[in-house]
C-alpha cells in the first residue's frame, strides 16, 4: 500500500482518488476551497462535479497543503491547467527530493507555452514527473467503466511504478517514453474539440465531425513532431484516442463549450455556462505561438483562435476551412 496525496478535488482528481483507494492505497485529497472539502467530508461525494460517485470512508480530505503533500509516497497534481503553476509553487516546500508527481491535467500555459510537466519541473525541481493521460472521462472512471490510459516518463522505471500503482481490472495503464508528445496531444485535442462542438452548435452532422477529427489529428501530429514528439504517440491513446472521446462525448466540457459558441455565445459566456475550466480556450493561443515558432500550418486551430479572440463568426470560419486552396490529403 502507498500513501498518496491528490492535489485537486475536481471531477478528475476525485475519480482518481476513488480509483487509488479501491486499489488499496491510502488517499488524502486536498483542495484550497474550504467549502469543497466540507462537502467531501460530509457527503463522501463530489456532489457538484462528480455526482453519484460515492467515495470510500477511509479517504482523508484537507485544506492543509502540508498534510496532503508531506511524507507521501506519490503525489497527483489534478488542478486545472491555469492553476497548475500557482499550486505547484505552494506544494514545493513540502515535496521531498526525488518524489514522483503524477501530472494529470491537460493544457499549455498561455504565456510561457509550457506543458504542465514543464511547469512542475520549474516550480518543484526536486521532483520526478510522470504524465498520466488518455481518453478518460472522470464520469466513467469514477463509475468503474473499462478505461485505458498511458503513463509517460523518460525514466522507464518511473512510468512502470505509476503503472503498477494505478492499474486494475477496469483501468488499464500502458507506458510511454514520450511524455512531451503525450502532453501536446492532450492539450491540442481540446482545441479541436472546441471546433467539433462549434460544428455541432451550427447544426452540422457526422461528416463534418469526422473531417474535423481526422484533419485535427493531422494538425496535432504535425506540430507535435516538429516540437520533438514521436509520431506514433499521436496515433495512440493520447493522440487520436483522446481526440475521439473529447470530440464525441457530452462529458467533454470543451465540446459543450463549442456547442454554445456555435449557437452564438461568446467564449466567456460559454465557459460561464459550462461552469468548469474549458482547457481548450487557454491552449488555443499557445498552440498558435508554437505553430509560428516551428513554421507549422494549423488551419483548424487558427480558425478556432479567430472565433475565440477576434470575433469571427463560426459559420464564416467553417467556410474558410472548406474553401482553402486545393491540396493532396497527406501534405
Amino acid at each position: 500500500m502507498r500513501n498518496i496525496g491528490i492535489i485537486g478535488a475536481g471531477s478528475w482528481g476525485t475519480a482518481l482518488a476513488k480509483l487509488l483507494s479501491v486499489n488499496g492505497h491510502g488517499v488524502t485529497v486536498y483542495s484550497a476551497i474550504a467549502s469543497e472539502i466540507e462537502m467531501l467530508k460530509k457527503n463522501h461525494e463530489q456532489t457538484e462535479k462528480l455526482p453519484g460517485v460515492k467515495l470510500p470512508e477511509s479517504m482523508i480530505f484537507t485544506t492543509d497543503m502540508e498534510e496532503a503533500v508531506q511524507d507521501k509516497d506519490l503525489l497527483v497534481l489534478a488542478v486545472p491547467s491555469p492553476f497548475s503553476r500557482s499550486t505547484a509553487k505552494s506544494m514545493s516546500e513540502y515535496v521531498s527530493d526525488g518524489r514522483i508527481i503524477v501530472s494529470v491535467a491537460k493544457g499549455l500555459e498561455d504565456e510561457s507555452f509550457d506543458t504542465i510537466s514543464g511547469i512542475i519541473k520549474e516550480e518543484i525541481p526536486q521532483s520526478r514527473v510522470v504524465v498520466l493521460c488518455g481518453p478518460t472521462h472522470a464520469e466513467e472512471v469514477g463509475r468503474g467503466m473499462p478505461t485505458a490510459i498511458v503513463a509517460g516518463s523518460a525514466d522507464e522505471n518511473d512510468a512502470k511504478f505509476v503503472q503498477d500503482v494505478f492499474m486494475n481490472d477496469v483501468f488499464r495503464v500502458y507506458t510511454s517514453d514520450d511524455p512531451y508528445g503525450m502532453e501536446l496531444g492532450g492539450a491540442l485535442k481540446n482545441v479541436i474539440a472546441l471546433a467539433a462542438g462549434i460544428a455541432d452548435g451550427l447544426g452540422y452532422g457526422d461528416n463534418t465531425k469526422a473531417a474535423l477529427i481526422t484533419r485535427g489529428i493531422h494538425e496535432i501530429a504535425r506540430l507535435g513532431v516538429a516540437c520533438g514528439g514521436k509520431r506514433e504517440t499521436f496515433e495512440g491513446l493520447t493522440g487520436i484516442g483522446d481526440l475521439i472521446v473529447t470530440c464525441a462525448s457530452m462529458h467533454s466540457r470543451n465540446r459543450r463549450a463549442g456547442i454554445l459558441i456555435g449557437q452564438g455565445r461568446t467564449a466567456d459566456e460559454a465557459m460561464a455556462e459550462v461552469k468548469q475550466v474549458v482547457e481548450g480556450v487557454y491552449s488555443a493561443k499557445a498552440a498558435m505561438h508554437l505553430a509560428a515558432k516551428h513554421g507549422v500550418e494549423m488551419p483548424i486551430i487558427g480558425q478556432v483562435n479567430q472565433v475565440l479572440f477576434e470575433g469571427k463568426k463560426p459559420a464564416d470560419a467553417l467556410v474558410e476551412l472548406m474553401t482553402r486552396d486545393k491540396k493532396a490529403e497527406t501534405i
